[in-house]
């Protein structure tokens, strides 16, 4: 094979490892991260740094300054996409299995076309689409009802859920409202705010860390989390937008939470029962179902 041909086979191929694998490494990342550092402190670093470094790259390749309207809608978008969501998240995987967190924030697209379609009427509604809504909801209801934790453990999974719902509130939002043109301008500045009034939290919440120092293996997890997971793992899902369809690039929505529920229970040990696998085919196959209509826009 011409090796012109080769490069951008591997370049493609790269992307996708970093969009699959990558991103569904973060899940065990963010657990063995918040074993040791408060969780809205690690969330904090890792998108203050991550943003920090995309505003400078894009500025560096000459994208425009964003406006004062546009600084606004960044500052909505990153409250509700970043503060929100992964504060959330962060916090809940102190408590639940890694693999259960992942399940749980693939639910994305149900949220998102259920906003679209009830709330903010976007979409015509479908029977299929309403089997589709339905069949994950189904899904959600058996997971958080399948820990061994008992009720205990519903807090932390509806925390993920409301988190994912304020994420998908923030795309919607985003169609609608001016943000600059640049992808990594305007994803950047939202990581950098959102990373800003996470650490503004963790202070007036009085995080501290126990230990006088942090393990080694905490300081590796939340340092993969700003390289691989939010500057190589957005870098790919950018590259991979602007040369294949939408549809899919999406497909890391049902594919991250099979590498994350995997890699917890080989890595991580995590016990996950039969009905957790069985709630998560139910939520995946919804999710299926919903991106072959409409491509996903986390």
């Amino acid at each position: 094979m011409p090796r012109t041909a080769r490069g951008p086979k591997i370049q493609m191929a790269l992307a996708f490892f970093a969009i699959y694998v990558l991103w569904g490494c973060t899940f065990l990342a963010i657990r063995i991260a918040v074993e040791h550092i408060p969780p809205l402190q690690a969330a904090g670093i890792r998108f203050f740094i991550a943003g920090a470094v995309l505003c400078v790259w894009a500025r560096w390749r000459s994208a425009p300054k964003p406006t004062l309207a546009e600084w606004r809608n960044l500052a909505v978008l990153g409250i509700l996409m970043f503060l929100a969501t992964y504060s959330a998240l962060f916090w809940a995987e102190q408590r639940i299995p890694s693999g259960v967190a992942a399940v749980l924030v693939a639910t994305l697209p149900i949220w998102t076309a259920s906003l679209e379609v009830f709330a903010f009427r976007q979409e015509r509604a479908s029977l299929p689409l309403f089997a589709a809504i339905g069949l994950g909801f189904s899904g959600i209801a058996l997971l958080t009802s399948s820990s061994q934790n008992g009720r205990l453990a519903l807090v932390p999974c509806l925390a993920i859920l409301g988190g994912e719902m304020c994420w998908a509130l923030g795309s919607v939002l985003s169609r609608s409202i001016r943000l600059p043109q640049s992808r990594s301008l305007t994803a950047g500045s939202e990581m950098l705010i959102g990373g800003i009034a996470l650490l503004i939290c963790s202070l007036l919440a009085g995080e501290r860390v126990t230990s006088g120092k942090i393990p080694f293996q905490a300081v590796l997890a939340l340092a993969y989390l700003v390289v691989a997971g939010s500057l190589l793992g957005f870098t790919a899902f950018v590259w991979l937008l602007e040369r294949v369809p939408a549809t899919q690039v999406s497909t890391h929505a049902y594919v991250n939470p099979v590498v994350a529920l995997a890699l917890g229970v080989w890595l991580g040990g995590e016990q996950i029962g039969w009905r957790t696998f069985a709630a998560s085919a139910l939520i995946l196959a919804s999710v299926v179902a919903i991106l072959r209509s409409r491509p996903c826009q986390r």
